[in-house]
């Protein structure tokens, strides 16, 4: 097989399942509103929970980082590339989030992949949530570790496995709040679990940090629960975008000397560092803001009650309305975007065969008009 034949092949077979994923262009927009070939719609599958992406205070300090530092950090930083406000941003984070250091990383996928790639041997554990994120089942298989996975936010099953024959090392491995069903995980009964069987405890908390918990200290602060490895993104709440990995003093140090996707990448921008330390004020000052994305969730859940699909059980931003097949979520979406809702159908293999579905993200600056034209549109798409 030749390897266009094969490409051609692995196309057909996504076009026939109905699986194809398509990009679009977002020509202009915020949290709120997108603009997409010169129509208007209301935003309801973005990341930008707290809609920090357009405040003012964090663009104002992107502008004055640029002028300062320019528009690159123009090396590794195990080379050119770290400046005082990376280091100075470090600090800030492991002192707001109770550790002792702080790495930062150019996105989460890049973080996920190298703790893991760095910290497993041959004859290690990885015990991970089924449904972890895409990043972080992949880091494990492709490491020398053996992967194994534990039910859904299910501690029994975890406790299962951490009880089988050990092994040189274990990591358990899991998220705060799923990307996919937008629910909780049990952390401190993992984290318990893990401590018992002498294992450490991973959280990525890309879509919990800035939302959940005191200052928007996230899933783990929220759950009194201080994980031994925490990766937090700054993709969604913080509205800008790289990643931070949260740990001890050796592990940091470790990580230096072995965690390849940091000392071979070029650093970010060390004006996004400034960003990033404006987004964290708003984010400790943030209250209001959380407020008013519990609001617009919790109105939401109300109206979406009477709709003839599933809607999982998430009390956080993300809102799963499970719709099944695969057209038919793709179908449901099109009527939405008719009618000026940007709403995204998502498919196998990113969810589980059989539970296509709209993924509905809510943000601190929609408006309950805005929530109302959604539950209106997804009422009358259900007539047609």
């Amino acid at each position: 097989m030749s390897w266009q034949h094969r490409i051609q092949l692995a196309l057909a077979q996504r076009r026939e399942t109905g699986r194809m994923r398509q990009r679009t262009i977002n020509h202009q927009g915020d949290a709120r509103w997108i603009e997409i070939n010169g129509q208007r719609y209301r935003n309801f599958s973005g990341n930008d929970y707290l809609g920090l992406s357009h405040d003012l205070r964090v663009i104002r300090a992107w502008q004055q980082g640029a002028e300062r530092y320019g528009v690159g950090s123009g090396g590794s930083g195990h080379v050119t590339g770290y400046r005082a406000v990376h280091a100075d941003f470090e600090a800030q984070l492991a002192d707001w989030l109770g550790y002792s250091r702080a790495l930062l990383f150019i996105s989460g996928f890049a973080a996920n992949q190298a703790l893991i790639a760095a910290l497993m041997a041959k004859g290690d554990r990885i015990f991970a949530d089924k449904l972890a994120h895409a990043s972080l089942l992949e880091a494990a298989s492709l490491s020398p570790a053996t992967l194994r996975r534990f039910s859904h936010n299910q501690p029994a099953s975890l406790q299962k496995l951490l009880t089988s024959d050990g092994a040189a090392e274990t990591l358990v491995v899991t998220e705060g709040i799923f990307s996919m069903d937008g629910d909780v995980a049990p952390l401190a009964q993992l984290h318990q679990l893990s401590q018992q069987a002498n294992s450490w405890l991973m959280v990525d908390d890309a879509h919990g940090i800035g939302v959940l918990g005191e200052q928007g200290r996230g899933s783990c602060w929220q759950q009194q629960v201080k994980p031994e490895l925490l990766v937090v993104t700054f993709g969604k709440a913080f509205g800008v975008s790289g990643a931070a990995v949260l740990c001890d003093d050796d592990t940091a140090d470790y990580l230096l000397q072995f965690a390849r996707h940091l000392i071979y990448s070029t650093s970010m921008p060390p004006a996004q560092a400034c960003a990033l330390q404006a987004a964290l004020r708003a984010i400790q000052q943030g209250d209001e803001l959380r407020q008013q994305l519990g609001e617009n969730i919790a109105c939401f859940r109300r109206g979406a009650r009477d709709l003839p699909y599933t809607l999982g059980d998430s009390q956080t931003a993300i809102q799963p309305l499970i719709v099944g097949e695969n057209q038919a979520a793709v179908t449901l979406a099109e009527r939405l975007r008719a009618r000026g809702c940007w709403v995204t159908a998502i498919r196998p293999p990113t969810v589980p065969p059989g539970t296509a579905r709209l993924r509905i993200t809510l943000n601190a600056s929609q408006q309950p008009e805005d929530i109302d034209a959604l539950l209106e549109r997804l009422y009358d798409a259900q007539g047609e």
